[in-house]
């Protein structure tokens, strides 16, 4: 044997014996390149990343958020797209017993190759695939080349292989996107359905690599999971850990141990066969510290940890998780069947929103952005979040966060206001998807609820959809639409949540009455657009009152500050075509200019137009919630439509597309309190209502004074009273016929309640006695002024008069600690903004601008 060979020989055995513990992931980043198909020319790319934002970087395309330029990009989902790279394997790498290759998100089609063998094809935005590349790949430089196909020409190729149409929204807006015939293609394609066009975004169909790519490398055993199941919850926490443990070989002992905050509480030996393991092991945590939703208490987490070792081999993994018990009742009662959920035992109001993806290409949302969103959610005293069906199930840091601050999600499988395919490998796609997705998340205390889809139901039973379906097609048709949805909602998502996480509820279909049941305000959740789709009045949010309120919203424009960074001044007319193509309800604009108009004067211009749409969407939203709160024995739920946008837009959120918040944001943050004062005017009487989280009752001081918009106080009725515990109830009543006794000017007047508690007041809400546009305003006379600390600066603001609406803005890209508030006669008001970016004092006050509603006209 010659030297070279010994030496080769030792080297081997030398690679071999000193294996590393760990499984060994290297990100996949550096020296990406693409183009399209047929092109000569590749680019850089960043990965993750997607196809729009890698030309964005080029200059190939403008921003398609700028004015009518969405359009001009309909282009890019035509066609295939092509990314490259190449990537080194290591000799310790090459010679590890386990290679694989893990595409955590790719979007959608695509075909993926190493070294020019092709090893996996891809067709679901939503699923992790891991490829064993180990007979691929050579020690050196190695190529990865993943074709990005086009989803418009797969979805045609899937339209037109059935023989019936499926029914979708109008959502899918296919005419903008000049697909052929216009077909709606966006249900045969497991990707986010807002990248086909909603009422609130724009069409703009992705794809790319826009998770990590992670090359793993390994020997003798990996975790592939672990699940933390909670079990009874008492003086001791009874938990179980169920581990999952791929093995390249049998090991007859080896060691598993759990750690909770560092502190070994189980230490076992097993035995591992070949291929996959599936162990349990029960343990205890003594004297629990429970996990509260927001405004409930604190949101203690455990850091648990997995590791199975053998020698020197090991690998481990961690999780952190809350212990809570979360139920949600369905309770025949004298209304219909209650829908409430009850955390450690406490039947829970639900105060919260409908959240949507952040951006249309998602790669841009940055940690902070997660931050803003959810931390602003958090402030305005909600404690939940519905992560809406039409986008995608987010990212771990969403999750970390909410479960951080107490923030309960009720989360919806991938599936929105369209019918869908169901054929053996359409169902076999969606069953993977869910699997990869519930086990994902399941050890998120934050997830109450897993839902399987938005307004599919109704659409259905409801839209006219079957009907339309059964005469335009045929009863055939109908039918194997329906048993799609059956195939699906009751039978697929069910069954995946029984096995993965039958701890947490599954509910079918947001709004529905019961399994296939459409909705009915007496039983289950409700949608209610009464308001904005039907025209309906405010006031009917008073009346329509379901047992759990999942959507309602009103739309408003986004502040003057947002609309100057996607249109020119010629632009900025309601009605201008820039105007209208930033805004996506097909009933949208005029719709906000006829409920303005049966609530205030119409503006004096743009700008006045811009800021009275939000005064109304806060007025409109706030009467909801408040509707909601006080009727608490009947509904258990408020989440609105929506916290937030994925561009610039007029749309139904409290928070625009740049972080800024709206009136409706600043209004929520009120009416989520965890008590506060409400009114409800009826013909002869107004009646106080107070609405309480408190898990104690307690005393406290009720003043309601009728003032006149100079402060004269005219009337005052005061009260001593006792607040009952986590309800709601009307606590004073004041005679119309009194207050007229007292005045005939009821434009010049209105009421003032307080709720006190040792001398600090817990609440305080107006109610004017006439709409807003026929008060009798006089001018507030605000005066301000300005200064600061290290952080912040502080704007110090007093009036003479009643000021309703109290905007302070300036172009400012940070918000305001409160704004849109209305101040009393003869009152001083600090609020507060952190500096950013603007470092100085006099550059602050010489932006800053207050203005109120009297200005507005």
């Amino acid at each position: 044997m010659n030297q070279s060979k010994i030496v080769f020989i030792i080297l081997l055995f030398s690679i071999i014996g000193c294996k590393k513990s760990v499984v060994k992931e290297l990100e996949i980043t550096e020296n990406w390149t693409f183009k399209k198909s047929n092109d000569t020319i590749w680019r850089t790319a960043e990965i993750p990343g997607t196809v729009h934002t890698d030309l964005l970087k080029h200059n190939v395309i403008e921003n398609p958020f700028y004015r009518l330029n969405e359009h001009k990009v309909q282009w890019i989902d035509k066609e295939d797209w092509i990314y490259k790279t190449t990537f080194n394997i290591s000799q310790d790498t090459f010679y590890k017993e386990q290679l694989e290759i893990e595409f955590q998100g790719i979007d959608t089609y695509s075909k993926i190759y190493i070294n020019n063998t092709e090893i996996i094809s891809t067709d679901n935005m939503f699923r992790r695939y891991q490829i064993d590349i180990k007979k691929h790949i050579k020690i050196g430089k190695n190529e990865i080349k993943v074709i990005l196909e086009s989803p418009i020409k797969k979805g045609i190729e899937k339209f037109d292989s059935i023989d019936y149409e499926i029914e979708v929204s109008d959502n899918d807006l296919a005419k903008i996107g000049k697909v052929k015939e216009n077909k709606k293609v966006s249900v045969f394609s497991r990707k986010a359905g807002y990248h086909f066009g909603w009422d609130w975004g724009p069409r703009l169909v992705t794809s790319g690599i826009w998770r990590p790519v992670i090359l793993k490398s390994w020997d003798n055993f990996k975790i592939e999971d672990v699940f933390i199941r909670q079990k009874v919850l008492k003086d001791a926490a009874q938990l179980s850990t169920e581990i999952e443990i791929r093995s390249t070989k049998e090991f007859k002992k080896s060691t598993i141990e759990i750690s909770i905050n560092d502190t070994l509480v189980v230490s076992k030996e097993y035995q591992l066969k070949f291929g996959k393991n599936k162990i349990t092991i029960p343990f205890t945590i003594k004297s629990p510290k429970l996990w509260w939703p927001n405004g409930m208490g604190k949101q203690h987490l455990y850091d648990i940890n997995v590791k199975v070792s053998h020698k020197n081999h090991y690998d481990e993994k961690s999780n952190r998780i809350g212990l809570r018990t979360i139920e949600l009742l369905r309770e025949k009662d004298s209304i219909g069947t209650s829908f409430y959920f009850k955390v450690n035992g406490v039947p829970t109001f639900m105060k919260g929103a409908n959240y949507i993806p952040q951006d249309l290409f998602l790669t841009r949302v940055k940690d902070s952005n997660y931050y803003h969103i959810l931390n602003s959610a958090k402030e305005a005293n909600m404690n939940m979040i519905r992560v809406w069906g039409g986008g995608f199930y987010e990212n771990k840091k969403f999750y970390d966060l909410c479960d951080e601050m107490g923030l309960l999600i009720w989360q919806d499988f991938m599936f929105a206001c369209a019918m869908y395919p169901g054929d053996k490998k359409f169902l076999e796609n969606v069953k993977q998807e869910a699997i990869d997705n519930v086990k994902r998340l399941r050890n998120h205390s934050s997830i109450a609820l897993w839902c399987g889809n938005n307004e599919v139901l109704s659409a259905w039973e409801r839209w006219g959809w079957k009907q339309k379906v059964t005469k335009e097609q045929s009863e055939k048709a109908a039918n194997t639409t329906w048993q799609s949805y059956v195939d699906i909602f009751h039978k697929v998502l069910p069954e995946v949540v029984e096995q993965y996480d039958a701890d947490r509820k599954y509910w079918a279909s947001s709004p529905s009455s019961e399994l296939g049941v459409p909705e009915s305000h007496t039983d289950g959740d409700a949608h209610y657009w009464g308001v904005w789709w039907g025209k309906e009045p405010f006031d009917n949010y008073n009346m329509k009152i379901p047992r759990f309120m999942s959507e309602f919203g009103f739309q408003s424009f986004p502040e003057l500050a947002t609309v100057n960074k996607y249109t020119l001044p010629e632009d900025r007319d309601i009605f201008s075509e820039v105007m209208k193509s930033h805004q996506r309800s097909s009933i949208g604009n005029g719709t906000i200019k006829e409920y303005m108009l049966r609530h205030y004067k119409e503006p004096k211009d743009f700008e006045s137009f811009l800021y009275v749409s939000h005064l109304l969407q806060a007025y409109g939203i706030t009467t909801g919630i408040q509707a909601h709160r006080k009727n608490r024995y009947r509904c258990m739920g408020s989440l609105y439509w929506q916290i937030n946008d994925c561009w610039p837009v007029a749309s139904w959120s409290s928070i625009d597309y740049y972080g800024k918040w709206k009136a409706l944001h600043y209004g929520v943050k009120e009416s989520f309190k965890k008590t506060i004062v409400s009114y409800n005017d009826k013909k002869d009487k107004i009646k106080v209502f107070i609405a309480t989280d408190s898990l104690s009752n307690f005393n406290a001081r009720l003043t309601i004074d009728l003032l006149d918009f100079k402060g004269n106080k005219l009337k005052s009725w005061n009260r001593n009273i006792k607040v009952i515990a986590n309800s709601s109830g009307s606590y004073f009543e004041i005679e119309k016929s009194k207050i007229s006794d007292i005045t005939e000017n009821k434009n010049e007047v209105f009421l003032n309640t307080s709720l006190s508690m040792n001398n600090s007041i817990l609440d305080t809400k107006q109610h004017f006695l006439v709409p807003f546009k026929d008060l009798k305003l006089p001018q507030p006379n605000i005066t301000f002024n300005v200064s600061e600390n290290e952080d912040e600066y502080f704007v110090k603001l007093s009036t003479k008069n009643l000021a309703i609406g109290v905007f302070a803005s300036g172009n400012f890209d940070l918000n305001f600690s409160d704004n849109y508030f209305n101040m009393l006669p003869n009152s001083e008001k600090v609020i507060s903004i952190k500096k950013g970016n603007l470092k100085s004092l006099d550059i602050f006050k010489d932006k800053l601008k207050v203005t109120s509603l009297f200005d507005s006209y």
